[in-house]
């Protein structure tokens, strides 16, 4: 039986649920399908569930990082520090507003972007530091808090892959400024169609988010533009859809993190056969994706495929190695512990209806591969 990485099934047991959510969307009296009543209620949800002032609905996650670092009044001549690990819209969203991204390394274990690198790269011209957190691991909120506030600089954290995780008490995408969530399909809190949301304790800033995902409007006057702004709004359908399996997202994700300590557990001997799995902890992590470290990562992967396993190259070269960002590095810059996970990394399943059984059989082949090979 083969076990994909990306599962075909995320949504079939909800397929009655989102046709009558179609339908009721479809045949309203008031035939609203973008910020009506559904998105509104859908924002006081997720805004109430961490404590946030405001939570803006947007078309995406990497929109959401570009309304927010415009709304932060990011442009040219600015300078964003972003992970040199990572997604592409972490160098994106700053360098299609204007502003230069400016790479950090990352910590060589978890991924995630290192505290004394963003240090480091602090400038005058330093306007906004956006951490990401990556496949399981939050990054140091903590530190990066203190390092922004001391050099007085925004903080808007990237927590596209890692709503519902908490660090010290404090959710995902609140630590900073304004944070941001995906709600693409094989996220924590996916769904069958793009999306995002910012979270800000800010109201200013969620006010000015709100205006520009609108095309600059206020909600109050249609076509009375306040700022000049962007089409990114959210649809109806799929705001219902996320309320409606909103009660059992809790649950997902302690099944995602379930999976992730019994796999951590089964691979802590594996260190010293070429394969490293994340940090054990419950804290600080969010089990979106849960990626090895491997010497050996292709003949892992191989490994895995033979076995009916799917498995995940996740980002085969740092942001600054990109073609699109190589322009935005120097000559001599160099990025180490990026350019080594991007050698060694391989995610594997950890979506939440794996059945133990299921678990078991991708962990034990993991383990084959490191100890007899």
């Amino acid at each position: 039986m083969t076990l994909p990485f990306f599962p075909t099934d995320l949504f079939d047991d909800d397929r009655e649920e989102l046709l009558d959510i179609v339908r009721m969307v479809g045949l309203a009296p008031e035939q609203k399908f973008i910020l009506g009543v559904h998105t509104a209620r859908f924002e006081q949800v997720i805004r109430d569930s961490v404590g946030a002032a405001d939570a803006i609905a947007c078309g995406s996650g990497t929109s959401a990082l570009m309304l927010v670092l415009r709304a932060m009044d990011v442009g040219a001549g600015d300078e964003v520090i972003v992970p040199a690990f990572g997604c592409a819209p972490l160098a994106a969203a700053p360098a299609l507003l204007g502003a230069t991204p400016v790479f950090a390394d990352i910590d060589p274990w978890t991924m995630v972007v290192d505290p004394a690198e963003v240090a480091r790269l602090i400038t005058p011209r330093t306007k906004v530091i956006m951490p990401a957190h990556m496949f399981s691991v939050m990054a140091d909120m903590p530190a990066l808090r203190r390092i922004a506030t001391d050099a007085g600089v925004r903080l808007l954290e990237d927590s596209a892959v890692a709503q519902g995780g908490t660090l010290a008490g404090t959710p995902a995408g609140r630590w900073g400024d304004a944070g941001v969530y995906s709600f693409v399909q094989v996220k924590t809190f996916g769904m069958p169609g793009e999306g995002g949301m910012v979270v800000t304790g800010d109201r200013e800033l969620g006010s000015v988010v709100r205006m520009l995902r609108n095309h600059g409007q206020d909600g109050k006057s249609r076509f009375l533009y306040h700022r000049v702004g962007y089409n990114s709004r959210f649809d109806e359908i799929m705001a219902a859809f996320q309320l409606y399996r909103f009660p059992t997202l809790s649950a997902r994700l302690e099944r995602r993190a379930r999976i992730g300590e019994y796999y951590t557990g089964r691979f802590a001997e594996l260190a010293g056969c070429g394969v490293l799995a994340p940090p054990p902890a419950r804290d600080g992590r969010c089990y979106y994706v849960y990626s090895l470290l491997s010497e050996r990562r292709d003949e892992l992967r191989d490994h895995l495929a033979a076995q009916g396993i799917g498995s995940h190259v996740y980002y085969r070269a740092p942001l600054p190695r990109q073609p699109a960002f190589v322009g935005y590095t120097r000559p001599g810059d160099a990025w180490p512990a990026a350019e080594s996970a991007a050698r060694r990394t391989l995610a594997i399943p950890i979506y939440p209806h794996l059945t133990d059984e299921q678990v078991e059989r991708i962990a034990d082949a993991v383990c084959r591969f490191a100890k007899e090979s």
